[in-house]
């Protein structure tokens, strides 16, 4: 009977220590965002907005976005997308933004189909997401607190590439 008793508390204690990888705690790879390399775009009233992403190698992808309005390019950033030391960073230079100097997002959220980049520190966006809606459409979303007051634009594209 005390084997019997040893025999289940044993398997008990294995059997609640034993840790299961959830999708949150899964390491986060830059691989599971190969479905953003491509070119986008979406044209709302008189203004074009275009993200072109490319593999650079197996830990970087290189981005550029730019928004033209008539004939004026109104915003133009550029976007590395790199793993390194175990974090997966989104690095923009937007011209005429922060000096001209990159600011770096943390991956915190990998999902199929959606990613989220964070800098609690950044004036704004604190946020930047992109979720898969299909083979062709993206949502981009840059978000954060203005001034105290959660804000957020939208940015719909379709696939152009």
């Amino acid at each position: 009977m005390k084997n019997i008793f040893l025999l289940a508390f044993s398997l008990t204690f294995i059997a609640c220590s034993d840790k299961k990888t959830t999708a949150s705690e899964a390491p986060l790879r830059i691989a599971d965002s190969n479905w953003l390399i491509g070119t986008w775009s979406n044209s709302v009233k008189d203004r074009r907005d275009f993200e072109a992403w490319k593999k650079y190698d197996d830990s970087t992808y290189i981005g550029r976005s730019y928004s033209i309005v008539g004939v004026d390019t109104v915003s133009s950033e550029t976007i590395q997308l790199e793993e390194r030391n175990g974090e997966v960073l989104y690095i923009p230079i937007v011209q005429g933004q922060n000096d001209n100097q990159p600011v770096s997002f943390r991956l915190t959220l990998s999902e199929p189909g959606k990613i989220v980049f964070e800098n609690a520190d950044h004036d704004f966006p604190q946020k930047i997401s992109y979720q898969l809606v299909s083979s062709d459409s993206i949502v981009a979303e840059i978000s954060g607190l203005i001034d105290g007051k959660h804000r957020a634009q939208v940015f719909p594209m379709k696939r152009t590439q």
